[in-house]
């Protein structure tokens, strides 16, 4: 069944904040399938139209929907800002802790990179001074055990020494 425009329209419009209509609920009341509201919806998602899960409150928002209101809100000032957060039910510290969150994101990758180096860095020195400390023991190690061979030798040539006397 074809549907208007108007009344496709006015449906989305159900599901956008404040009204976060469930689609169970919606599909019954406007005796369209929730296969069809679910399609509607993702359509409207791919054409950058901003709609949130209808019993996810904005905590429960995808990061696409948070990215979504805070690139709807990046222009807007005190008075537009707050109407739109009581349409949308958000607080503005909401929006305003998403929006750091995204300058953070985007950061990611090089603080990353340089906590990698930095880490790769003190790996490499302290492999340096493991291996140092390795030779050293084996130096030491190998010492020993040529003054056990030559003591050996020594015995087997000259006998016990002091004991026999």
């Amino acid at each position: 069944m074809a549907y208007s425009p108007e009344r496709k329209a006015a449906v989305l419009t159900k599901m956008l904040p404040p009204n976060n209509m469930p689609l169970g609920r919606l599909s019954q009341e406007e005796g369209i399938s929730r296969a069809t509201l679910a399609k509607w919806r993702a359509e409207a998602r791919a054409k950058g139209r901003f709609l949130p899960d209808a019993n996810a409150g904005p905590e429960g928002w995808t990061s696409a929907d948070k990215l979504a209101a805070v690139i709807e809100t990046a222009s807007m000032n005190e008075a537009d800002l707050g109407g739109y957060c009581r349409r949308r039910g958000l607080y503005p510290e909401q929006l305003r802790v998403w929006r750091e969150a995204c300058e953070r994101a985007n950061d990611w990758e090089r603080a990353a990179t340089s906590r990698i180096t930095r880490e790769t860095k003190d790996d490499k020195k302290r492999i340096q001074q493991l291996e140092r400390e390795l030779a050293r023991k084996e130096k030491a190690l190998a010492e020993a055990a040529a003054l056990m061979i030559l003591r050996k030798k020594a015995e087997a040539i000259w006998g016990r020494g002091s004991e026999d006397e």
